[in-house]
Formats: C-alpha cells, structure tokens, sequence
C-alpha cells in the first residue's frame, strides 16, 4: 500500500491513536499491561487487516447464480513480512544455499538489499552492480519485494575509504550515487532507506569523514538533500528515513522534513534490535502510536530476538540453545501479532534470516547456520501463512452473490457451478476498496 493510499484509509486508524506523544505517560496514566495489549489483537486484526469482498456470479444474460461454490484462497501479503537478504549466494555451500532460499521464499514476501557504500563501491567507480542484478533478477523471479539499504550512513559501513574530504565534493557524490542507484534499479527495487541513523549526528557523530560533513551540514538538511536527490530519480519511489533511536529528536527531525509542504518521505523506518532485551509490548503499540500521528506508515525495518547467550561486549555470542529457541519463538510471535495489529504498520523486517553470517556474529537468525528452521521459523509460518492467510467458503445466495472476509493481498477465486463448470481468476484484495468481483458463467 502506497503513502496515498494509507492517508485516504487512516481515518478510522488514526482516531485509535494516542492523543499525546507515548513518552508523556505519567504515573496518572499507566501502562497498559502485555497480557492486555494481547487480548485485543485478534479483533484488532480483524479490524485492520482484512476486509470483506462481494463475488457476484451471472449468466451470459446477465440472471444470477444461486448455489454456485466459492472458494478464496490467499496468494501473497499486502503487508510486508521481510528479512535482510545479505546472505544470497554467500552461504559458501550450494546446498545451504538452496535452503537459505527456499524458506525465506516460503514464509516472506519482502527482502532487504545491502548498499552500504564502502563495501558496495571499494573502488571509487566501481559500484558492486554484477551482484545485487543477480539479487535482483532471482527476488522478481519468486515475487519477492526488494528494499535498498542504506544509501546514505555516516557509519564506517557508509563512507568508502577513498572519499575526499571536500564538502562540496561530498555532497556531490553522495547525492550522485543515490540519484545514480535509484534511476538504475527503478522498477525492480522500488522502496529506499535513503538515510540512515541521523538523529546521532548531534551528539555522537561516528568518527568518519561523511560525518563531519554530515554534522556540519546538520541533521535536517542532511537528510532533505538526499530526499529530494532520491525522489528526483524516482518519484514514485518509497522513501524512507530510517533509525534506531525513538526518542524525541527523531521525531523533531521527521517533523522539521514534513515543514513547508507534502512529506519528502513515504514512511517511517524505526530499528527494533533486541539483543540485549526484547520491548515491552507497551513499548512497541506506544512506539507504534506516536510516529503513527505523522500519518506515514511505520516500517519497522530492523528486528532481532537473539536464541542464545551473550557471553561478552560486541560480537561475544554463544551459540543458539534449545532453551533460547523457546524464548526467541514466543517473544517473537508476540511482537509480530502487536506490530500486526496495529493500523500504523505496514512491514516489519528480520535481522539476519540465518545465524551464518549474522550482525555481532549473535544467533539472532531464524534458520540455524546449517539452515535448519528454529521454533521461531515455524511459529511466524503458523502466524503469516497460517492465522493470517485467507482460505475461505462461501456460496451464492438467490442474487448470485457471496460474501467473504480476507486478508488484504493477492487472492485466487474460485467458483464451481452448479453444473460443474469452474470459474477462476486473480484478484485484488485492498484496504479502503469496495471489493466486488464480478463473474460471468
């Protein structure tokens, strides 16, 4: 679902939202508790998820079909349910490889790209393109959704060694690469973090030469000269600003780029890692309710529940027990159904789909480093092709009509005659639509 489309549907949703920023709670205003939030997800989804369609059924001469069989059954999400992708045709192992694949194509229907700029383009001119084509090529082929990530980081990650330090040549070729980027992969990978962790810049600026130019420049221009290069190579692109910080100044900064006119970005990307700690549920839906007042979608773009010890600071990890399995798939499942429930959120996305090759080296994957699936893999395939997944009867009443409530997405329906003739098609599941599909015998 695109950004108009959120805003001309969000009425009902952005009326359930706090009256207040969530980090004005007081102590005359408690917290709701889990257990509570979890109760009412399910009519939540309900609510914000599916929708009910109309299948009419006629004849050549336009009389309607009594007694003909419905059958609608769900092909793809509207919504995004995503991992990081950084571990295509890196495995090392054809067969880990093949099923590193097959289960994300399986469960998911949304992936991350990585364009970090140092690595992306270690050479000055020489962008890493004969891989992420690849990447590119296999996801359109299993219907997959790509999302570049980041094009513009102060990090180490972002700032190639061989960049000048002339702000005026920084800013040229770091605007030219998101413009560059972007214009090449339009059409295939449509959704950008564009910028990424600036709410740091006034504070704690990492120690790189993209950001002192960045901190001198300031956050809120940093970020709209991207923006606009970004939307410039494609304005029917998705545009985000991404970050892990969900405090007040990231929400300052969201609130000076939507100044003076319409937003330069689509939706809001919020970080979740969790290694050290999994949210609070009231955390996530007040999370959720705040950015949810800028009336963008919420993108929670970088989830990790760990399945095994810290042993250390940094990259000290042990390796995934059957114990943190446990943990990992339920605390998992109930962030899933809170993010779900709420209108705000349109994607969420894992941080890394396996334990080979994830961030801080953690066991924070969803497939074991021998791509075997944890508890948590099949706990989110019971919750997002199982609990969320449309497979629906129905029959036609005298007017020749059936009436189904779906998940919003892609659909097949099929209809069985009384005769016995089938009658099949594809369609359109959408939030804010009439819904009506229209069959001729």
């Amino acid at each position: 679902m695109n950004r108009r489309t959120f805003l001309s549907t969000g009425a009902s949703a952005a009326a359930l939202l706090l009256s207040r920023p969530a980090w004005c709670a007081t102590q005359e205003d408690p917290k709701p508790a889990d257990n509570e939030i979890l109760a009412q997800t399910g009519a939540r989804i309900e609510q914000h998820r599916k929708g009910e369609g109309i299948i009419s059924v006629r004849n050549s001469r336009g009389k309607a079909v009594p007694g003909a069989t419905i059958k609608v059954e769900q092909l793809r999400h509207d919504f995004l349910f995503g991992s990081n992708f950084f571990m295509f045709d890196r495995c090392g192992n054809p067969g880990l490889e093949q099923e590193y694949r097959q289960c994300f194509e399986a469960l998911l229907n949304y992936c991350t790209l990585p364009f970090y700029w140092a690595s992306f383009e270690h050479q000055r001119g020489k962008p890493d393109y004969d891989y992420m084509d690849r990447v590119a090529a296999w996801t359109a082929e299993h219907a997959i959704t790509c999302k570049g990530h980041p094009l513009v980081w102060d990090h180490a990650a972002g700032t190639p060694a061989w960049l000048p330090h002339d702000a005026k040549e920084i800013e040229a070729l770091s605007t030219g690469r998101v413009r560059e980027i972007i214009s090449r992969y339009r059409g295939r990978i449509n959704i950008w973090d564009v910028v990424n962790e600036a709410t740091h810049l006034a504070d704690k600026p990492n120690q790189t030469t993209m950001a002192d130019w960045a901190r001198e420049l300031g956050a809120v221009p940093y970020v709209a000269r991207h923006l606009e290069a970004a939307r410039a190579a494609n304005p029917r692109a998705t545009l985000l600003v991404n970050d892990y910080r969900i405090d007040p100044p990231y929400y300052r900064i969201l609130e000076s780029l939507r100044q003076g006119g319409a937003s330069p970005f689509d939706c809001i990307g919020i970080q979740s890692h969790m290694h050290d700690g999994v949210w609070p549920l009231h955390k996530v839906w007040s999370t959720c309710d705040t950015y949810g007042k800028l009336g963008l979608p919420l993108h929670f773009t970088e989830t990790t529940v760990v399945s095994g010890p810290r042993k250390g600071p940094g990259e000290n990890w042990g390796e995934t027990t059957p114990e943190g399995e446990e943990r990992q798939a339920e605390l998992t499942a109930r962030f899933y159904t809170a993010l779900f429930a709420h209108p705000a959120v349109q994607a969420i996305t894992w941080w890394d789909f396996s334990d080979l090759g994830a961030w801080q080296r953690a066991p924070s994957g969803w497939l074991r480093a021998d791509m075997s699936p944890k508890p948590a893999y099949d706990r989110l395939m019971a919750l997002v092709k199982g609990d969320w997944w449309t497979k629906a009867q129905a029959a036609t009443d005298a007017q020749g009509e059936g009436r189904v409530r779906a998940f919003y997405g892609t659909h097949r329906i099929t209809i069985e005659l009384p005769g016995g003739q089938i009658l099949s098609r594809d369609v359109q599941w959408q939030r804010g639509q009439q819904n009506r599909f229209d069959f001729t015998a």
